[in-house]
């Protein structure tokens, strides 16, 4: 079993204060290379003349991905038949309620209470659905198909985009620093690690299902060939690599290598992966963000009512079916916080890197480590609620 880091790194124990200086140098970019976004579009995979996959940012995205990925012993799913209860519950919560809750909460919020601060009749341009051949005029969903640029491109409501962000962070249960939250709390190790393999697996089959579906009732319908390739790029690639390289140097370099020096050296790399993808995303949305600094205050409400209403229908379910603090603990956790490198690697696949989805996930990473914090503080409080 991989174990699990005791302490925080200066990485994660400051992301919050990372994620906001990267703000700040990716407007500062945005403002020096104004043309910065037309050459990042240049070195892509383009079908059919439109860029679909940036090279750069699929780089950065793999690596914030494969490093959480080959830290995960998949033996250790058989073992969690010895714990259906708490299995079961987190499994019902990040799949049969989180999503769903998320899109009714980010819709009240963002599409009718909050509508009128972002902007009526605002507009994101966000990529062209791939598969997808339609004329310059042509209404799909609740877009329009324009030329901006010489590029096809989606004109959608900018609320919209903004759902379509919630959308995907709601349906990505969180495999990575779920483990230094469950640490933290002092809640059960084995079973937040068999959690973190069961949600990688079941993300291969549900991640696309449910939110193509989400987004299909939320009018921002997204082809399957573009979630499948998603989910195949950000996902299945990054969960196999890490499978079978962990195999390969556990068996050349032996299981105490492996924990000792090759994971040591990889801790910093999936942060380092999403800061550079921080900053090149803002570095597309500064302007807006400078001419309604509010932005992220109305995409951040919902993000953080959605996760204390699913930490608290967990940790007092667990409570209700009569689970250990140890247990208790660690699905709570589990179910409020999100796998936001997934997220945002799918939201930049699917709409762009300086699509207002993209700049939604991002939020989800400005807000997380605080609150995720705040509530295991919550955890250690209040671990007498439950029965040894």
């Amino acid at each position: 079993m991989t174990t699990v880091e005791h302490n925080m790194s200066m990485f994660e124990r400051y992301l919050t204060l990372w994620v906001g200086l990267c703000i700040l140098a990716g407007i500062v970019l945005g403002a020096v290379v104004p043309d910065f976004a037309n050459e990042l579009n240049r070195m892509s995979i383009h079908v059919k003349g439109a860029p679909v996959v940036s090279i750069p940012i699929a780089i950065c995205l793999f690596f914030m991905m494969y490093p959480i990925m080959v830290k995960i012993d998949f033996e250790e799913v058989v073992k969690a038949g010895k714990s259906i209860k708490p299995v079961s519950l987190t499994l019902i919560v990040n799949w049969a309620i989180k999503p769903f809750t998320m899109y009714v909460i980010a819709y009240l919020f963002l599409g009718i209470l909050f509508r009128g601060f972002i902007g009526e009749n605002a507009l994101d341009y966000v990529k062209f659905p791939l598969g997808l051949d339609l004329p310059v005029g042509s209404e799909y969903g609740s877009g329009t198909v324009v030329l901006k640029d010489g590029t096809k491109m989606l004109a959608i409501p900018l609320w919209r985009s903004y759902l379509a962000g919630c959308i995907l962070l709601g349906v990505a249960p969180c495999t990575a620093m779920v483990l230094v939250w469950g640490y933290l709390a002092k809640g059960n190790d084995g079973h937040t690690l068999v959690m973190v393999a069961i949600n990688s697996l079941m993300m291969l089959l549900f991640y696309g299902l449910i939110g193509g579906f989400l987004l299909d009732i939320s009018r921002i319908p997204v082809p399957w060939e573009a979630l499948l390739l998603s989910i195949g790029v950000y996902v299945a690639l990054p969960l196999i690599s890490g499978y079978l390289s962990r195999k390969w140097i556990i068996a050349a370099k032996g299981e105490q290598w492996f924990e000792g020096k090759f994971l040591h050296w990889l801790t910093p790399v999936t942060i380092m992966a999403l800061l550079i993808t921080l900053v090149l995303l803002f570095s597309l949305k500064g302007k807006m963000i400078l001419e309604n600094p509010l932005t992220i205050f109305w995409i951040a409400i919902p993000l953080f009512i959605q996760t204390m209403f699913i930490f608290a229908i967990t940790y007092f379910a667990a409570k209700a079916i009569r689970l250990s603090y140890e247990d208790a603990a660690p699905s709570a956790l589990i179910g409020a916080s999100n796998h936001f490198e997934v997220a945002i690697a799918t939201a930049v696949m699917l709409f762009g890197l300086s699509s207002g989805a993209a700049l939604a996930t991002v939020v989800g990473v400005l807000i997380e480590v605080p609150l995720m914090l705040a509530l295991v503080c919550f955890c250690k409080r209040t671990s007498h609620w439950f029965s040894k």
